[in-house]
């Protein structure tokens, strides 16, 4: 049985830097968001996932943007809900022989540059970032080029060309340690893509850094001006910020972290009000784990706000149970790399998970931080 698709084509605007004379100009790219399914289809749709996860020897990874039905489906069926880093462990260790990723097609493509035997299945394979296309890799190899004495660090929100560019793969939930270590053994970072998290790592950890001019079109939307008067509507409440956020956002914050990291702090601090400024997807699981706290959006909106993203990403909303069905049951939106990239693009992936799991048990890392240029 397959599910059709109804869906609404939006436009949506981003920044890709390093255009034509180095200057930055605003691009289009589109979204295709899936219809609400009825009640009753609803139901009917998340039976037959389950069956289907089943009779495929398939497991669900779900990030944490993505709509709480596919969140919530993955945990009941034994998959993972979880930040970039974590769905990337979990599908390699996992015993399933089919990963079904939802979230952003750089997601789905580091599952199969860990697990290049299994079936990588995504719900659409449209579903893109908008650090992913700001980042072309023939533009930035050149921008490597002209840097050839740095150490290469890339965000996860890439290509995996992009990685095979890379030294190192880092996500907002180690980019800090990572940095850090570098930091401490003499070298210099060229940085990429995300220029806001950049810039919070760089102040954090006063290392030598050349950017790259990209940012996330959600995170980038969060005002300051609002978030203070927010702040003044709600004295009592803390403050948490994804780091992909503008500066003067970052400097509201009463915690700045990954996903992961904003979870850890409104488990953690003595609050029971929170303001949130990342995608607002995060509020599902926000307010499942802690009910008795109340959650608020970060202000998109207002007088100095352009209103591209109104807190949600735009692909991540592509990701719908109908989508998640037909996948399942046709094998379609197989994710597919390049052999001959998954060797090069795996080794700094493989660097980043070595390094935050000896991080993580309290060994030494020291020697897991090589002397490297760009690639």
């Amino acid at each position: 049985m397959s599910h059709a698709v109804a869906d609404s084509r939006m436009d949506v605007e981003y920044e890709q830097p390093l255009s034509v004379g180095g200057v930055c100009a605003t691009r289009h790219a589109w979204a295709r968001v899936p219809a609400e399914p009825a009640p009753a289809e609803r139901a009917a749709l998340k039976e037959r996932i389950r069956a289907l996860l089943k009779e495929k020897n398939a497991v669900m990874v779900s990030h944490f943007y993505v709509h709480p039905d596919l969140q919530d489906l993955a945990e009941e069926t034994g998959g993972l809900v979880s930040d970039s880093l974590e769905m990337a462990r979990f599908g390699r260790d996992h015993a399933a022989q089919t990963l079904v990723v939802s979230g952003v097609k750089f997601m789905g493509e580091t599952s199969k540059i860990l697990s290049p035997d299994k079936t990588v299945l995504m719900p659409d394979l449209d579903a893109t970032c908008s650090l992913d296309l700001g980042c072309p890799v023939d533009a930035f190899s050149a921008f490597c080029d002209q840097h050839p004495d740095r150490t290469v660090v890339v965000y996860a929100n890439t290509s995996a060309a992009v990685k095979a560019r890379a030294d190192w793969v880092v996500t907002s939930s180690c980019a800090l340690d990572i940095v850090r270590a570098l930091k401490a053994d003499g070298q210099k970072i060229l940085w990429a893509p995300d220029r806001h998290l950049g810039g919070y790592i760089q102040r954090e950890t006063g290392a030598d850094m050349v950017m790259w001019h990209g940012a996330c079109i959600v995170h980038d939307e969060f005002k300051a001006f609002e978030l203070e008067a927010l702040k003044r509507e709600h004295p009592r409440a803390k403050v948490l910020v994804h780091p992909e956020s503008p500066a003067d956002v970052v400097a509201l914050a009463d915690a700045v972290g990954s996903t992961s990291g904003i979870l850890n702090a409104a488990r953690d601090m003595d609050a029971s009000e929170f303001i949130v400024a990342t995608d607002n997807g995060m509020l599902h699981k926000l307010r499942t784990l802690f009910p008795h706290k109340r959650f608020i959006e970060a202000p998109t909106a207002g007088n100095s706000a352009t209103c591209k993203s109104c807190a949600h990403c735009p692909w991540m909303a592509m990701n719908g149970l109908a989508g998640l069905a037909d996948v399942l049951e046709t094998g379609r939106n197989a994710i597919h790399v390049d052999p001959a990239l998954i060797p090069r693009a795996r080794q700094p992936i493989d660097r980043m998970l070595a390094f935050t799991a000896a991080l993580k048990s309290g060994a030494p890392v020291a020697g897991l931080v090589p002397h490297l240029g760009a690639a």
